[in-house]
């Protein structure tokens, strides 16, 4: 969903339509561009919609089916978290018909969970959610707990069982150093400043976020999880992905909902932290949105496919192609709407370093690569040596940047750099007045094109977690377990963390999952547990989104999670968004 200005108040419920789309992007083809979001207009409009939609529709149902108002989440006799036997309780609204809100919360404070200092080299990475560098194997484990010995302190070294997954996990990760137990966090930290003075890097870490299987952690939680359900026989309204004013900026769930008029939404794809890495916002991972792709799959990596406004959501896997088509030889494109050079998750041409497989949180980097972008990326393109041709909206070569890159995109128009190699390349396929077309598409894994309709939406995540009804998650594949860096799987997979889950089960109901986590009132969930909460509700396909401190859920203008980043809410890349009947 593009950004939608403020209604006209003598036409309050009007949907402003995209334009069509054919499976092959051209600017020539198409003229003017989606509606956008550079301009920054006033929302009161849109804020007033929003506010009264959410006051007008906002209820309570129970927990029975076939409430006639909307549809529960998909039976869940408990969800699959901690013994059998916790208590567990569910409070279910209406938030418009067809879709609910259930609020779960599970559990109680395990008094085997305490507070502990794990031995660890933080991240020099500015994403909050980087992992520590805090798994070794055990010699190195042992030479660390013998070091800290001599400084008086009482390490003890664990090694880590890790749950078995579809395509990883079943064994024993590693091992890390841990150094006492405690109540508080205070006394922790008091500790964990003495093992930082004896010159070893350390953290201070709940061990009720630990992911051991079961049957060594037994932890008895609690969970506070939330799940949006869209109901496809009584839904009316819209379900669509929403960037905000462009991908290159980030705004918060809560900001997106209220500029697309949202009774509610939830945080969606990956997305561009770190300037280092791209530019802030924009997707890491393949981007639709009203139809049109703006960001290219990660190397056939999972993503959410939500067509006709929640009648059609599946779990894809993608790859893509295209090229410029000018004077000479068609051109291959290595990217779209993204800063040249830098690809963040990796997963895209061969000649990409260190690979061309997915690989999260990683920014591989090519320095010879052609990118094309239109008025979705931002006012400007991104600048820096290289080279830029500038193409109107009816596909006419306008201007051409031989040296630098970067300045306006036309209204309705587009603009490819290039650098590198590629710089003789674009400009030699260029020439003012001529026409330079642009084509990008979608393939499946089988290399035939999908076809996009205006009312298709696409988020990146990853992994994926449920296939065919059946547990199926899969982090190796999708780049969440490099086999030189067991911490990151630590950290990212085998541990607890908030996390969005998304999926569609078997009566054809969207389902948006968000569990809370990094606290002592709730858990978070890894990926194996991610992976069961998802099949407790019967979805049939099902794939994690983005989550840490981004997972967030919005209903009626209010937040109904608890985010993790101790700043609040964090500005993401974009989200999903549940809009009025129309």
């Amino acid at each position: 969903m593009t950004f939608r200005r403020p209604q006209d108040p003598t036409r309050p419920g009007e949907r402003r339509e995209p334009p069509r789309l054919s499976t092959t992007d051209s600017t020539a083809d198409h003229g003017a561009q989606p509606s956008i979001h550079r301009p920054r207009r006033a929302l009161a409009g849109a804020v007033a919609a929003a506010l009264v939609a959410g006051s007008a529709l906002a209820g309570t149902a129970s927990a029975q089916a076939g409430h006639p108002s909307g549809s529960p989440a998909p039976a869940s006799a408990a969800l699959p978290l901690g013994p059998a036997g916790l208590p567990e309780a569910r409070d279910v609204r209406v938030l418009q018909p067809g879709v609910t809100l259930t609020t779960i919360v599970r559990g109680v404070a395990d008094p085997k969970s305490v507070w502990t200092v794990e031995v660890a080299i933080p991240s020099s990475s500015p994403d909050p959610d980087a992992p520590a560098t805090a798994l070794s194997d055990q010699p190195t484990a042992d030479a660390v707990a013998a070091r800290l010995r001599a400084a008086g302190l009482d390490p003890r070294v664990e090694d880590v069982p890790t749950p078995q997954l579809a395509d990883a996990g079943g064994n024993n990760l590693g091992y890390r150093v841990r150094l006492g137990s405690f109540a508080a966090k205070a006394d922790a930290d008091a500790l964990r400043a003495k093992v930082i003075a004896a010159g070893v890097g350390a953290s201070s870490v709940f061990t009720g976020w630990d992911g051991e299987p079961d049957d060594v952690s037994g932890s008895t939680g609690p969970w506070h999880v939330q799940v949006l359900t869209i109901d496809p026989r009584k839904f009316r309204g819209g379900l669509d992905a929403s960037y905000g004013l462009d991908l290159e900026a980030r705004e918060t769930t809560s900001t997106l909902a209220t500029l697309t008029g949202a009774t509610a939404a939830a945080n969606a794809g990956f997305f561009v932290l770190d300037p280092k890495s791209g530019a802030p916002g924009d997707p890491a991972g393949v981007a639709v949105y009203d139809g049109r792709l703006v960001s290219e799959p990660t190397a056939g990596r999972p993503a959410l496919v939500i067509n006709d406004g929640a009648r059609n959501t599946a779990v894809e896997r993608f790859r893509w192609r295209g090229e410029i088509r000018g004077l000479g030889a068609p051109l291959p494109l290595d990217g779209l709407d993204r800063v040249p050079g830098l690809i963040r998750n990796c997963g895209g041409t061969a000649d990409d370093l260190p690979t061309s497989k997915p690989l999260h949180d990683v920014t591989c980097k090519d320095p010879d690569e052609l990118i094309a972008f239109d008025s979705a990326y931002a006012a400007s393109t991104p600048s820096g040596p290289g080279a830029e041709v500038v193409i109107d909206r009816h596909g006419v070569v306008t201007a051409i940047r031989t040296t630098t890159r970067g300045g306006a995109i036309p209204e309705g128009g587009r603009t490819v750099q290039a650098i590198g190699n590629q710089v003789p390349l674009l400009l030699a396929a260029a020439k003012i007045g001529n026409r330079l077309e642009i084509r990008a598409s979608l393939t499946d894994l089988g290399g035939h094109d999908v076809r996009l309709s205006p009312r298709t939406t696409i988020v990146n995540g990853g992994p994926e977690l449920i296939r065919d009804g059946q547990l199926h998650a899969t982090p190796l594949a999708d780049g969440m377990a490099p086999p030189d860096n067991p911490s990151q799987y630590y950290g990212w997979v085998h541990k607890r963390n908030p996390r969005t889950i998304a999926g569609v089960d078997a009566l054809g109901r969207t389902v948006i999952i968000t569990a809370d986590g990094r606290s002592e009132a709730s858990l978070g969930l890894g990926i194996a547990e991610a992976a069961a909460v998802a099949k407790s509700f019967g979805l049939r396909s099902a794939i994690n989104l983005d989550g840490g401190g981004s997972t967030t859920m919005v209903a009626n203008n209010k937040l109904v999670n608890s985010p993790s980043d101790a700043t609040g809410e964090r500005p993401v890349g974009d989200a999903l968004v549940i809009t009025p009947t129309r």
